[in-house]
């Protein structure tokens, strides 16, 4: 059996080392640059691989081909194997069939890494025999070659779920849906949302759904789809038999007639997005069977997930906060929504088709002035140049620091919360978030 995997990242590699340990024929191949650590694994592992280009002929007599998350359908060469009817499949698809581990399977347009993290650290916590893969950290196909974990907390995004054929999460979550990467998704949003939906698709009445009850997206599909699943509903504003809710400053989740409560105070993690988080990772601690007193203590000494709303420091009285990761509309809209002071906003980068409208009334209600940092700002000084009193565009994110220091007064808040991608000047959200960070602790 040849296997050829597209994009020499850490999915690739990871699926690389996991297809040879199985005895299939591996080829790697990426149309940009593979970095030295991942050559000398593949060349340690006695993988072959090329870089900088596709060799057609050594790509399209594939049996199966695992592709990576960021290169598009639309490629050339995966438009090519589809032509051929060669089978292009996801990391998670490739790897799921070689474990006996169950996998919770955590999806959405935001709060995906906070719920995936905290859920994982539940399931630790408890002592569970748990590994951490999808969108973090080492790849899920590398961790099942090594095959040493019980149960995986996986973060899957769409592109991830486009790939799937047969895989199944015992547990699934769908934490909210907004749109984003509507670039991949001929700009239709139903693409998008059933994208998300595959994570049940091939669930049974064994497993659970646990999904956001506020979210429209998710209600709307959930009433016109079916799944198998069993459904666990978790809201802010009503209340359930079965699922997770918020009563009385109080967070209740009722899961196989048991009840859990623990009040809202006592949760490490601030706003109320983060309320939707724990009551999503509490309903699957709850089904993973953990003690509750297990349950509080994890709750409530979590320290949150870096570059997600991440406090820096607080320089002459005004605190300086990291939220690179929010790279659409949507995690903004949280951000913003969480101030309780005048803030100094640094937003912009690549935009992915974005409708700052939903922002205005927080804008108008929260933010003193706008640090715009991307190469073209033409669309965030369209939507707010009216709306708020000081508006500044800056190339670096140095100068951006600077300015919001300049800007500010005691008491404000400099939020960095971009509200796109950041690959028109950083290579990643999280080289973005650091040089933030060096640049307030440079002030």
């Amino acid at each position: 059996m040849r296997l050829v995997v597209l994009g020499g990242g850490e999915s690739g590699v990871g699926t690389a080392i996991l297809g040879k340990e199985k005895g299939y024929d591996v080829f790697v191949s990426d149309f940009g640059k593979i970095k030295e650590n991942y050559k000398e694994v593949l060349i340690n592992k006695g993988i072959e691989w090329e870089d900088e280009k596709h060799t057609e002929s050594l790509i399209l007599n594939a049996d199966v081909v695992m592709k990576s998350p960021g290169i598009p359908e639309k490629a050339a060469i995966v438009k090519k194997l589809v032509e051929k009817g060669i089978a292009v499949i996801s990391e998670i698809e490739f790897a799921a069939p070689f474990t006996k581990a169950i996998t919770i399977g955590i999806t959405g347009s935001n709060g995906k890494t906070t719920t995936t993290m905290l859920t994982y650290h539940l399931l630790k916590s408890a002592g569970l025999n748990v590994g951490l893969a999808g969108n973090i950290g080492k790849s899920f196909a590398e961790q099942v070659a090594e095959d040493k974990y019980d149960s995986y907390v996986l973060e899957l995004s769409s592109f991830q779920l486009d790939g799937i054929i047969n895989y199944k999460p015992h547990i699934a979550i769908i934490t909210n849906i907004s749109p984003d990467h509507l670039d991949r998704y001929d700009y239709k949003y139903e693409n998008y949302i059933d994208s998300k939906f595959r994570i049940t698709m091939n669930q049974t009445e064994e497993d659970y759904l646990i999904y956001d009850a506020d979210d429209e997206a998710i209600s709307e599909w959930l009433q016109k789809n079916k799944t198998r699943a069993k459904l666990i509903p978790f809201s802010l504003t009503k209340t359930f038999s079965e699922g997770a809710f918020i009563k009385n400053n109080t967070m209740e989740a009722i899961i196989n007639q048991e009840e859990f409560q623990m009040e809202t105070a006592a949760i490490a993690l601030e706003g109320k997005h983060n309320f939707k988080n724990a009551m999503a990772a509490t309903s699957v601690a709850k089904l993973m069977q953990i003690r509750k007193a297990t349950i509080r203590e994890s709750l409530s000494n979590f320290q949150g997930v870096e570059h997600r709303l991440e406090k820096v420091l607080k320089i002459q009285n005004v605190q300086y906060i990291n939220d690179s990761k929010a790279t659409n509309v949507n995690a903004t809209f949280f951000a913003l929504d969480s101030m309780n002071t005048p803030t100094v906003w640094i937003v912009g980068g690549v935009d992915k088709g974005n409708d700052y409208n939903e922002l205005m009334a927080l804008v108008r209600e929260k933010v003193k002035a706008i640090i715009c940092l991307g190469v073209d700002n033409r669309k965030i000084i369209d939507a707010f140049g009216n709306v708020v009193d000081v508006m500044v565009e800056v190339n670096t994110m140095t100068e951006a620091v600077r300015m919001a220091q300049h800007i500010s007064e005691k008491g404000d808040t400099v939020l960095l919360s971009p509200a796109c991608a950041s690959f028109d000047l950083f290579e990643n959200y999280e080289d973005r978030g650091r040089q933030f960070k060096d640049a307030v602790h440079n002030l």
